[in-house]
């Protein structure tokens, strides 16, 4: 006696569901490093994580960190991922919320350590889940963004604001740091990463309207195919039936022409030549 069955459907199923893996995955790992507004008749769009001409990851740093030291205090972080440290980790104190000892800095995005008694202590100032944006100049959008990374709980209350200024003739890593609040730091690169790609601009280029067109256009085009290898595998059609929803689609001119004339007649009222089916009658 055999126990469990076969799932001849399996592999049909697993390729309909690719497309959604593969955007949960894209959209998890850089939603929260984009930045798109709207400023007059421009769109301006920040992505860091796109890659470009010299550096094909983007913000992030090739080193796996930025590195930042002033007057004993040093910093360490990364933009849109958490740090990774080939050579040169941090060895410090009390570094459990990033990593632990033996893996310190590897667990967060951004870590501090100060001299405490004679010792390096840490403290995470964020991570990249908790990252988030805002233009260095509202007035001028071209300057480039600001992205805050954050660690707010019941010990901690911590943060790191780094400031990517758009330059579009190569990087230049960290040299400032400076201490805003209680724990609450600050620091700039200059990186072509920080620079806006305008989509629209007087007019021109898709806009709003053409990129959300574009985007409906694709998801209706992954339910018609999606549904028809769903239907051609796993349902056994064949033929024009495989398209999902048939019926609807076939029906679909009928129906908004049907609704077009009432609505046009609704607003015109009956036409001139228009005969009454009922005529009065005198008793």
């Amino acid at each position: 006696m055999t126990i469990g069955g076969s799932f001849p459907n399996r592999h049909p199923l697993i390729l309909l569901l690719l497309p959604l893996i593969f955007a949960t995955i894209v959209t998890s790992v850089y939603g929260t490093c984009q930045l798109s507004f709207e400023q007059g008749n421009k769109l301006y769009n920040y992505s860091l994580t796109n890659p470009i001409r010299n550096f094909p990851h983007g913000i992030l740093s090739e080193d796996g960190f930025y590195k930042v030291a002033v007057n004993g205090t040093v910093l360490w972080f990364q933009l849109c991922d958490a740090m990774i440290f080939n050579h040169d980790p941090p060895t410090c104190v009390e570094c459990g919320d990033c990593g632990g000892i033996s893996r310190c800095g590897m667990g967060c995005s951004a870590l501090v350590a100060n001299i405490i008694g004679g010792y390096p202590v840490c403290t995470t100032l964020g991570y990249s889940s908790s990252t988030s944006f805002e233009l260095i100049d509202k007035t001028d959008p071209l300057k480039g963004i600001t992205a805050k990374l954050s660690n707010r709980g019941s010990k901690s209350n911590c943060s790191l604001a780094v400031s990517v200024v758009c330059d579009t003739n190569g990087v230049q890593g960290p040299q400032t740091l400076e201490l805003v609040g209680t724990c609450d730091y600050a620091t700039k690169i200059h990186h072509p990463s920080g620079c806006a790609l305008i989509i629209s601009s007087h007019g021109n280029g898709m806009g709003w309207f053409g990129t959300m067109l574009i985007l409906i256009l694709f998801f209706f085009g992954v339910y018609l195919v999606g549904g028809a290898v769903y239907r051609y595998y796993s349902l056994g059609i064949r033929g024009i039936d495989i398209i999902p929803n048939l019926e609807f689609w076939a029906s679909l001119p009928h129906t908004l022409q049907s609704s077009f004339t009432s609505l046009v007649r609704k607003f015109r009222g009956p036409s001139h030549g228009h005969r009454s089916s009922y005529s009065p009658v005198n008793f």
